[in-house]
């Protein structure tokens, strides 16, 4: 009962009850065979397993300890809140990340011409090389502030 209204209340039509540790590393497999990367959240002896298994994995901090020592993130409370946060935290990474490749690739298509032209000195090659790393570096430093999407 109380999966089918957490299910209902989130919007989710395929979900699954009173599952085995078995069926569920067997469903985490089955899924991850089509291609899908699966969040396990589970705070239970049973759910070690299918934490383990899966892509990521998070448990409370008032699970049993082997899902605690299994999972790859451990939250506080008993609301799932702490998890939204994590993958907005997550989403707001991957976008700063390419966001630093892309500067990194655009740093390089300027300065490498116009080093092997001999177009700069030494040092202000020298100056923009740290200076594109203070660049990249500040821009990760955003990601501590601010919402996550």
């Amino acid at each position: 009962g109380a999966v089918r209204e957490m299910a209902e209340a989130a919007g989710i039509e395929a979900w699954r009850a009173r599952c085995s540790p078995t069926q569920k590393t067997d469903r985490l497999a089955e899924l991850a065979a089509n291609g899908r990367k699966v969040v396990m959240i589970g705070d239970g002896m049973n759910d070690a397993p299918a934490l383990a298994a899966a892509h990521v994995s998070l448990s409370t901090s008032s699970a049993a300890d082997v899902s605690q020592n299994a999972a790859d993130m451990v939250f506080q409370g008993n609301s799932l809140a702490p998890v939204a946060e994590a993958v907005g935290m997550a989403r707001r990474a991957k976008l700063i990340i390419h966001q630093n490749f892309a500067l990194a690739f655009a740093y390089n298509v300027l300065s490498i011409p116009l080093a092997i032209a001999g177009m700069v000195t030494p040092l202000v090659a020298a100056v923009a090389m740290s200076a594109s790393s203070v660049v990249v570096i500040l821009n990760a430093l955003r990601l501590n502030r601010g919402p996550a999407l």
